[in-house]
Order: C-alpha cells, then structure tokens, then sequence
C-alpha cells in the first residue's frame, strides 16, 4: 500500500496557536479584572441604575440665600430660600428670612404694582408661618413689619389703616411673649413712627438699640425716625451705620444720597448714587432706580445735559414701565427738552404709541 505523506497517528493534527487571538484573550481578561476591581471599590455603578448624586441640606440653601442677601443680590437671596422651603416647607425660621427679604427687596422695584405683588407675596410666606405657630414672637414680629410696609396707601388704597391696625397688634403681641425681641420693638417704633405717635416711637427704638445696634434692621428704623423729624444729619448718620452693616444693599445708598441731596451736597449724593449702581453691574442687576436718582440730582444742580443722559439710560434698562416714562418725562421737561418730554409723557398712559 502506497502512503504519500507522513502522519503522527498518536498526536491530534490541528491549526497552529495563533500568538495574537491569545494576546487578545489576555487582554479581554486583564480588562474585565480591571472592570471588576473598579465595580466592587464602588467607582463604576451598575448599567441602568441612576448615579448617586449629593442632595443639598437645607442649611446649605440658608447659608447660600444669606450670602446673597449680605452681597445685595435680594432676587438671588429669594430663589435660595423657596429652595429651602421645597426641602422643608414647615421650617417656620426660614419663612420667617424669606418674609423679610422679599419686603426688603420691594424697595428696589420700581413700580406700584411691583412693590404690592412682593408685600403680598410676602405676607403669603409669613401667613404660613403663623399658622404653624401662632404664638412665636419671631413670626409675629416679623408679620407686623410686612404688614407696616404694605399699609402704604399708594399700596393698599382703602386697606392701609386695617393693615397698619394689624401690624400694631402683631408687634405688641410679640413684644408681650418676647420682651427681649429686639426687631419686634424696632418693627413697633417704625408702625408708631407712621403713625406720628412721636414719643412711643423714640422710646421703642432706644429699647432696640440696648442690645441691637448691630442690626441693620434696628439702625435703619432709627435713621427712619430721624428722617421723620427731621433731623437729617442724624439721620445720614444711622443709614451709613445700616450700611457698614450690610454694605451691598443699594437701597441703603439710594436712601442716603436723597437726604444729601435735600442738604444741597450733590456731589455726596452722586457718589452713592454711583455706588448704587456699581453694585449692581457688578451683581448684573439692570435698576434703572439709581440711574433717575442721578437724573434728579444733575437737574437740581443745573446740569441739564447730564440728566437727560442718565433718564435716558433709566429708559433704555426699562422701556415697557409707564412710571419711569413719567418720571423721565419730568426731568427731560426740567432740562427743557420739551420735545422728548412729550413724547416720554404720552408713553407715561399706556399704549405707548412708540411701542
């Protein structure tokens, strides 16, 4: 029999080993080592299955909206504590802040109906809070100052005097549960104030400035009080300590420029003014407020031209409000451009026929 080739008959005849499916092998096995090394540590998280991710603490919303406030960005300090009241909507110290600065913030709103919506949105927080608990002098004090501020009567028309009662009643009730509240005797002083009971009002603040002089809120009533009597230096004084307090709030600047003003000191007036509106660009904050504050003090001062530019400048940051069509129409009037003032004073009634 004939045999052309030569077998092994004792040895399986197969392929050859290939030197690169066994380089691959390895390193598929060398990967899903790693894989598994890295899933048992916890730094790979399963397929499918949400990454964890840190929920924020309520302090950490409270500590964030109090940094905004102190740097004067009130919008800002607001967004922090609804944040705060979503993870806890029955923690009564934060409704309590938040009712406080959303009245606070209302005196940088430029419009009537601006400033009636942030009081009553107001009220709503602290409304809340008293419910929760009715006999905590903290929300009850901080109840009668909401109430005070939106007993304006270019706020709350035919309501101011049933508004300035209730404030009156929830001040005094939170000084009989807390004798020792501080910013429920200065809330009080200010309700007195507007109320031209002169005397009470001098003896509350002067109780709140015992144990409170280094509160923003105390230096402001006092200076507020002065201001009423007259005692404008005395009340510049007050209004700067405010300010040293809390150094951001423009509406401490914009307050104590108008009493410079009135004393004939331009020049110190435009510069807080200045800063007014320095704070807010730096904050990307568009207020036209400051920049008619300017306006009005250059048309005091005689400076025509600088007004009309610093009006116009308030128009361009706010061209859909009628009141600052108003006001600008006045200062263009005073600086005797009496072609744009009529066309400012006819956007002052809506419809704005250049809108």
């Amino acid at each position: 029999m004939y045999i052309n080739e030569r077998k092994d008959l004792f040895r399986h005849s197969g392929k050859n080993s290939n030197p690169y499916r066994i380089m691959l092998i390895l390193l598929v096995i060398v990967v899903l080592l790693a894989f598994l090394r890295e899933y048992v540590s916890g730094k790979i998280w399963p397929p499918f299955v949400p990454t964890p991710t840190p929920t924020r603490s309520v302090n950490s919303f409270i500590t964030e909206g109090e940094t905004h406030f102190q740097a004067g960005n009130l919008q800002k300090a607001i967004e922090s504590f609804n944040k705060a009241l979503i993870l806890e909507p029955e923690n009564t110290a934060v409704r309590v802040e938040l009712a406080r600065i959303l009245t606070y913030s209302s005196s940088s709103l430029t419009t009537d109906q601006e400033r009636r919506d942030s009081l009553n949105e107001a009220l709503a927080v602290i409304d809340i809070a008293k419910q929760d608990e009715p006999n905590n002098a903290d929300v009850l004090a901080m109840r009668a100052f909401v109430l005070s501020w939106l007993s304006n009567p270019t706020l709350s028309g035919e309501l101011s005097e049933d508004f300035r009662n209730q404030a009156e009643a929830e001040a005094l009730a939170a000084i009989q549960l807390d004798s020792n509240n501080t910013l429920a005797k200065a809330y009080y002083a200010e309700i007195l104030i507007d109320q031209y009971k002169l005397a009470q009002a001098q003896d509350y603040i002067a109780q709140a400035r015992e144990n409170g002089e280094e509160l923003m809120d105390v230096c402001r009533v006092q200076a507020y009080i002065y201001e009423i009597f007259g005692e404008y230096n005395l009340a510049i004084e007050w209004y700067e300590k405010a300010t040293a307090i809390t150094p951001n709030l423009t509406f401490l600047y914009i307050r104590t420029g108008v009493l410079y003003r009135h004393g004939r000191n331009f020049d110190k007036a435009l510069e807080l003014f200045a800063k007014a509106v320095s704070l807010n660009e730096q904050l990307g904050i568009k207020d036209p407020i400051p920049y008619m504050a300017i306006a009005n003090t250059y048309i005091r001062s005689g400076e025509a031209m600088a007004a009309s530019r610093n009006a116009y400048r308030a128009l361009e940051i706010n061209p859909y409000n009628p009141d600052t069509y108003g006001q600008v129409g006045v200062i263009y009037h005073r600086a005797r451009n009496y072609e744009g003032a009529i066309l400012a004073l006819r956007c002052a009634l809506p419809p704005c026929p250049q809108l």
